[in-house]
Order: C-alpha cells, then structure tokens, then sequence
C-alpha cells in the first residue's frame, strides 16, 4: 500500500518535471542563437548528464542487437528534427502557440498508433481528433503563410507528429530497455547527426547563451526526465497522462512573467479545446 507521504512526492516530482519540461519553450525566445544550436545544446548537455545517471542507477546500457543499436540512434534524427520544428515554431510566434500546437501529439498518437499496431479505431479517439482540429482552427486567426502564428502552428503541429511517431517507436522499446538509457541514445544520437550543422557554422555561443543551453539540457532534459520517471513508479499513468497535458498551461504562465506574452482570446480557446481533447485521449487511452 502507498503511503500519502509517498504519493505527495511523487506527485510534486511529476508536476516539477512538467515545468520544466514546459519552461523548455522560453529559451527559444531568450537564447539568440538558431533553433539548431539550441537543440544541439540540449541534446549535448542532456547526453553528459544521463550517462552517468544511467551509471549510478546501474541499468542496462548494451543495447541487446546491432539493429537496436541502429534503431536507437535512428530516432535520434527524428528526436533531432521534432525539437527543430518545436523551437522554430516558438521563434516565428509565441511560447503559447509552439506549445498549445505541439500539444496535440496525444491525439496523433491515438489515429498512428491503431494504424501501426493494425487495430480498430476507436469512436472516442476519433471524437478527440475532430475536437483537437476544432481548437487547432481556433488557433489560426488568418490561413496565410506570411502570417507569423499560422507558421508558429503549422511547426508546432508537425514537431507534435514528430514526436508522436517517436512515443509509438519508444512504446516498443520500452519493453525491453529503461526510459533514460532510450533518453541517453536518441539524445547521442541527435547530437552526432546536428553536429556537422554546427561545425560548418565555426562561432562559439555567447557565454550567457552557453549557461542557458547548459541549464536546458541539464535540467530541462535531463533532470526532468528522472523526475517524471519516478513520480510514475508511484502514480497511476492516467493522473502522469493528466499531470503532463499541463506542460503549455505552465509554459504560457512562465512566458507571462518572464517574456510579457499575454496569450489572445482566441488562443486561450483554441488552447482550452486542444487541451480537452488531449485529456479525453490520455484518460481513454489507460
């Protein structure tokens, strides 16, 4: 039986890492640099830090297979381009659209993942998508490419495809090896497959920038991912599923205090419908 004190910290555990996760988004508007030097800084800094993580908790780091080995750092390019999408969307608009965009990947997960595994659809998951595509309209004041929250939502939208295809790609490999070791290789190898971008551009980061990409990787990566894990070893994975789909709400109230974006009505609606649906699927799906 839990304890409450027990429920208490992992609860706290897996609220923290879901600011943090959310708190990711800001440095997109602090760092100058590109959107590549700052996944590059996240993926390089999180890769440090987890190695010796997995280390001290004595898992399993051989991969069991030579295609395993393949395969992880595979998806490390696709964990490469879906932070690219992410952050650029937050670039070209606001902390709130990159995340209320990137938000929907719970509902491309629940249409991909039947698809993959060769299930029925179901009703409610179907519903959900219909709803999340209502709040995704609702986000879009005007369908022009100039327009700079009509690009923000459409990165934000492929970097949550991105990384929909990357959760049903983890879900298989959960089975067999630890959330930090898979976190530690597509890290790695998203650092090798940007680092030749990083060579050709030869300028060091400024040293502020240097610190903000350290801090992002170390405990807006790193450290939030230990933390998310073991809140879920105490937790149901409905109330971790809920706990997360809070990640935009704490990013929008951070960028509020510390860039001065105040979200429109219409992104606050758009936001409040993606979220629902979001919600519906999680609880549906455990």
């Amino acid at each position: 039986m839990k304890k409450p004190g027990q429920n208490f910290s992992a609860l706290l555990a897996t609220h923290l890492a879901t600011f943090l996760f959310g708190m990711a988004g800001l440095f997109a508007k602090w760092i100058k640099e590109s959107s590549v030097v700052i996944v590059f800084g996240r993926v390089f800094f999180a890769s440090l830090i987890l190695f010796p993580m997995i280390r001290s908790f004595k898992l399993r780091f051989k991969p069991y297979s030579k295609l395993d080995s393949f395969f992880l750092f595979l998806l490390g390019a696709l964990l490469a381009f879906h932070w690219l999408t992410f952050f650029h969307s937050i670039k070209v608009s606001t902390v709130a659209i990159g995340l209320l965009a990137y938000s929907t990947f719970p509902v491309f997960t629940s249409i991909l993942e039947p698809i993959w595994l060769k299930e029925n659809f179901n009703f409610l998951n179907l519903a959900a998508a219909g709803l999340c595509l209502l709040g995704i309209f609702y986000l879009v004041p005007s369908f022009n490419l100039q327009q700079p929250i009509f690009q923000g939502v459409l990165w934000g939208v492929v970097a949550g495809l991105t990384f929909s295809l990357l959760t049903i790609a983890n879900r298989q490999l959960t089975r067999r090896y630890q959330s930090l070791v898979i976190a530690f290789y597509q890290d790695a190898g998203a650092t090798i497959f940007l680092f030749p971008l990083i060579i050709l551009r030869s300028l060091i980061p400024e040293p502020v920038d240097l610190a903000r990409l350290a801090f992002l990787g170390i405990f807006c990566t790193a450290a939030a991912h230990s933390l998310f894990i073991q809140g879920m070893k105490r937790i149901s994975a409905a109330t971790a599923s809920i706990i997360s789909s809070l990640e935009p709400v704490y990013g929008i109230i951070l960028a509020y205090f510390f860039l001065k974006e105040i979200p429109s009505l219409r992104t606050l609606i758009g936001g409040a419908i993606i979220l629902f649906s979001v919600i519906l699927v999680s609880l549906r799906s455990r």
